[in-house]
């Protein structure tokens, strides 16, 4: 291998993609959604995993809730409200399927919206 290959190996794997707020967001929803359904899916075995899919899915709403709340957040009005409802019911919800008095499945299909208006480049 001659110096000039060498650098064009060594430069080449230097390439990183940029993500943009929302891919980032997007990964975010994604990762734990992913998280929550595979935990719940194994029963009460998966149950200390999906606790620990509940708190991180919990802190990620609490993240769009202060985000939404903020002054300099330019969402429109109506938009704000609605995200920081859902982060309201995701609070509240979590704790029921904590106290095993409540499914999983309205979480998901909460963050599956999400996931579906961030890829359809919803506002």
């Amino acid at each position: 291998m001659n110096a000039q290959s060498k650098a064009m190996h060594a430069y080449s794997a230097v390439s990183t993609t940029v993500k943009t707020p929302r891919n980032i967001e997007y990964d975010a929803v994604a990762r734990i959604t992913h998280r929550l359904r595979s935990e719940a899916g194994k029963g009460i075995k998966g149950f200390p995993g999906l606790a620990k899919a509940l708190y991180d899915n919990k802190r990620l709403w609490n993240i769009f809730a202060v985000d939404v709340a903020d002054a300099d957040n330019r969402l429109p009005p109506a938009l704000k409200a609605q995200i920081f409802y859902l982060a309201e019911f995701t609070s509240q919800h979590t704790t029921k399927v904590l106290a095993r008095k409540a499914d999983v499945g309205p979480l998901l299909e909460i963050n599956i919206a999400i996931l579906n208006g961030l890829q359809s480049g919803a506002a």
